[in-house]
């Protein structure tokens, strides 16, 4: 099987730099024709320029691609919804969205100020759902779409000091869960990503050597799989420094207390069963959780 992205046009986010121009680029080289959009901003969101997507636009024109440049603030629905129409004068269609961009302001929750993590929501999880947004009834017209939200370790597991973007990654997460299901009849297919790359947000916080092994490159082949003809969909891929991996959220098989009376102490004594990995599954929606407690009382009151 070659994959191939010959007549599909894609949107990235955060294209100018790191991660998002790896992505930008072998997209060109595959065929496909590239939306390079970012805002140009300090990595905590501060500023902007068209300079870095232009230079990732020139880069793919010289190689015989084709590309346009874009600075919308994904944060602002109004440049998000601008972008999105430039996309479809330019070439008529929308088939990829890669919700790359995003911003670090670090702190201690202790003293992080709410107004930084307002804006790192705002980037990463609201600029998502703007993206998304656009392009939704755009791939419902098409019977045709490819979704990627980027997490984070930091989202799915926890990091010291990123409340806000731990936060705002493991929304995008719920993001996922919910437009696949309801994408799936209209052949849209949304998957995650969570990478590990030397990139400059990480810059001062990695060893170098360490960066260096961890070349921003080295996620975009799972990226390009997941935006692929034949991509699974509701999958959370781990990708970096040649190393890829599927990251599953569990919910153990639980135990049946009763309707009446349960208490504190009831749970207590029965913990060790209730929270055995033995037998645990993964809900493909909400609705399996409820059936599956109703299944246990069923079971339990015979």
């Amino acid at each position: 099987m070659t994959i191939s992205f010959n007549d599909r046009v894609a949107i990235v986010t955060g294209g100018g730099n790191g991660l998002g121009r790896e992505h930008c680029l072998a997209y060109a080289r595959l065929g496909a024709k590239v939306v390079v959009n970012d805002l140009g901003g300090a990595p905590d969101g501060t500023g902007s320029s068209t300079s870095a997507a232009q230079s990732v636009v020139d880069e793919i024109r010289a190689a015989g691609g084709e590309a346009i440049a874009n600075g919308a603030n994904i944060a602002k629905r109004d440049e998000v919804d601008a972008m999105v129409e430039a996309a479809m004068a330019e070439w008529g269609r929308v088939d990829i969205l890669v919700n790359n961009a995003g911003i670090l302001r670090d702190k201690s929750f202790a003293k992080m100020e709410l107004d930084d993590f307002q804006a790192v929501v705002d980037v990463h999880l609201m600029g998502t759902a703007n993206c998304c947004k656009a392009v939704w009834p755009i791939m419902r017209e098409q019977n045709y779409g490819r979704i990627v939200m980027t997490s984070s370790s930091s989202g799915i597991f926890g990091n010291f000091g990123q409340a806000n973007y731990s936060a705002a990654k493991m929304a995008v997460v719920g993001l996922m869960n919910t437009l696949h299901l309801e994408g799936t009849k209209l052949d849209i297919r949304v998957n995650t990503i969570a990478p590990f790359a030397g990139t400059r947000l990480l810059e001062g916080l990695m060893p170098d050597d360490l960066l260096a092994l961890a070349a921003p490159g080295q996620v975009t082949p799972a990226v390009l799989f997941l935006t692929s003809h034949d991509a699974p969909s509701r999958t959370m891929m781990g990708a970096g420094a040649g190393a890829f991996s599927v990251v599953h959220i569990y919910e153990t098989n639980g135990k049946f207390l009763g309707t009446e009376g349960v208490s504190a102490d009831d749970i207590a004594t029965n913990w060790e069963e209730i929270s055995s990995a033995q037998n645990e599954r993964e809900s493909q929606n909400a609705g399996e959780q409820s059936q599956h407690f109703l299944a246990l009382m069923q079971k339990a009151l015979g």
